[in-house]
């Protein structure tokens, strides 16, 4: 039976995978990068795993994601806001849904919405054309999250909390 440390090591490997691949292939473009919903999946790693191995993945596939899509600009601020993330959640519960994974989501969004807001204003050089990016950063929020309700309802009825 391999270590609980290395079965970490993979299930952060396969959830960078899966954001990667959520990011880089099912966006939509918006004004200067894109919408995606890979973020469900940097969710779901931060109910499954400890925050640091949760991390690791949300950072690594985001900023995959965005080197090999032609931004790389945005990969410091998908770096630390991706891995800021997941510190709203828990993988110490006894389901992947619960109250508190539920309402991690709102600090999840509001450090999306905010910090890509703060990082484009700092590109820009000003406060308000970066307004134009936060009905995107809306709806990927809300297709995330939407997609990770639905992912966790189903991992629970699977009972994947006594495999990982």
């Amino acid at each position: 039976m391999p270590s609980k440390r290395l079965q970490r090591l993979c299930l952060s490997a396969l959830f960078a995978a899966l954001i990667y691949v959520f990011t880089a292939f099912f966006h939509i473009p918006s004004h200067t990068g894109y919408t995606h919903i890979g973020d469900a999946f940097l969710f779901l790693a931060a109910c499954l795993l400890p925050r640091p191995y949760a991390a690791a993945a949300g950072a690594s596939g985001a900023v995959l994601a965005d080197c090999l899509t032609g931004f790389p600009l945005w990969a410091p601020a998908s770096a630390v806001i991706k891995a800021l993330s997941v510190l709203a959640f828990s993988s110490r519960t006894q389901k992947v849904l619960c109250t508190r994974n539920a309402l991690a989501l709102l600090p999840a969004f509001l450090l999306c919405i905010g910090g890509y807001y703060l990082y484009d204003a700092m590109l820009c050089g000003n406060m308000v054309a970066p307004l134009a990016g936060i009905p995107g950063y809306i709806t990927q929020c809300v297709l995330s999250g939407g997609l990770f309700l639905i992912a966790a309802v189903a991992l629970d009825k699977l009972h994947i909390r006594h495999h990982v």
